[in-house]
């Protein structure tokens, strides 16, 4: 049961806890050691209705589930959950089985369904579409600079092919910048502090005359894992950046911004529809004005920004790269606080094969 990615508990007949596997410590952030023979009503606060229920259950020893029930945890947490319980006869000290299932877990697993399917449409929409407009692009760029060399030395025309000429090459820096870089992802063991590092002291230098400060709150036990340095990197410093640019929109308030860097290790944790043992969590926050509402389900998207001046690409690439990861990343926003999750698994070298990625959005 200790791989099990549903939380599990098992009380005894006095509903004083026999049993909890991993699962279930992560969802109700307790340890097993500390609580073992602990009474349900001291893990599950004002649970009389629920404790009731459980007692009932065992003494005319029938199953029921609760759907969108609260539970209120220690520390002040709370969780909308669907829970089963089992009573168990078969057992000398064990009598009843719990099972529990997070609504809002499952709802991040739908989420992230939806959200690894929608990008993979998009990437082969972009891909369709890079190639249609490159062609054109080639055959105008040709023609003007054929066009050029028609034309006298020293007339103002010139200036009208050069123009087609570098509006040309714009938009076809664009595309591939949208297609993404074209080299293989190389995956090798690595260290994720380290790309952040590289990140901070990158961010740093740019920020160095600004009043932005990064912190850092690194879990040193987190293990390496396989991963292509270089494009985390690039993932990881176009989250960071757009930090900062937030932090320098006219709508912040307060005179000092403020990002932070956090990582921790995480256990039993699907993303998508698989199942991971161990899952390495980067959080990137700050403290500007957040992410407006209307864009806050679309911002991975190609082309979609905030800002006036911006591409929209920056996200689009990040979440690329992770997805290539196995990974994903999501995004909570209010003003004030404004949190990128990264997640990605813990995985072996054979996980990846060679072919796995040729560039940000394509296979």
């Amino acid at each position: 049961m200790d791989n099990l990615a549903t939380a599990v508990l098992i009380w005894d007949e006095t509903l004083r806890l026999c049993y909890i596997n991993l699962a279930a410590e992560n969802l109700l952030a307790i340890s097993g050691r500390q609580f073992d023979q602990a009474f349900v009503g001291d893990i599950l606060l004002n649970a009389e209705q629920d404790i009731a229920d459980i007692r009932q259950a065992v003494s005319e020893n029938h199953s029921f589930t609760k759907r969108k029930t609260q539970l209120h945890l220690l520390h002040g947490k709370s969780l909308q959950v669907d829970y089963t319980i089992t009573p168990l006869n078969d057992f000398d000290e064990a009598a009843v089985l719990m099972e529990v299932q997070s609504i809002n877990y499952a709802e991040r697993i739908s989420r992230d369904e939806n959200l690894i399917s929608t990008h993979e449409t998009t990437r082969e929409l972009i891909r369709g579409l890079a190639h249609e407009i490159k062609n054109p692009l080639g055959g105008i760029r040709g023609a003007a600079q054929l066009l050029a060399a028609e034309l006298p030395d020293n007339t103002d025309l010139t200036d009208y092919t050069n123009v087609i000429i570098e509006e040309a090459d714009r938009l076809h820096k664009l595309v591939d910048r949208l297609v993404g870089s074209r080299r293989p992802m190389e995956f090798k063991a690595m260290n994720i502090h380290e790309v952040l590092e590289r990140v901070r002291n990158l961010v740093e230098a740019e920020v160095r005359d600004r009043d932005i400060a990064i912190e850092r709150d690194y879990d040193p036990s987190i293990p390496e894992l396989q991963g292509d340095a270089e494009q985390l990197i690039q993932a990881v410093l176009n989250i960071v950046r757009n930090a900062v640019q937030a932090l320098e929109s006219p709508h912040v308030r307060h005179r000092s911004g403020l990002i932070n860097l956090r990582t921790r290790i995480m256990r039993n944790v699907t993303i998508g529809t698989v199942y991971h043992r161990l899952v390495i969590r980067i959080d990137i926050t700050d403290n500007g004005p957040g992410v407006p509402p209307e864009l806050i389900d679309n911002i991975f998207f190609p082309m979609i920004s905030g800002r006036a001046e911006g591409t929209g690409l920056g996200l689009s690439i990040a979440h690329s790269i992770i997805n290539q990861h196995k990974g994903i990343i999501e995004c909570k926003s209010e003003p004030g606080c404004t949190r990128f999750a990264i997640y990605l698994p813990v995985l072996p070298k054979q996980s990846f094969p060679n072919d796995i990625g040729r560039g940000q959005f394509g296979k």
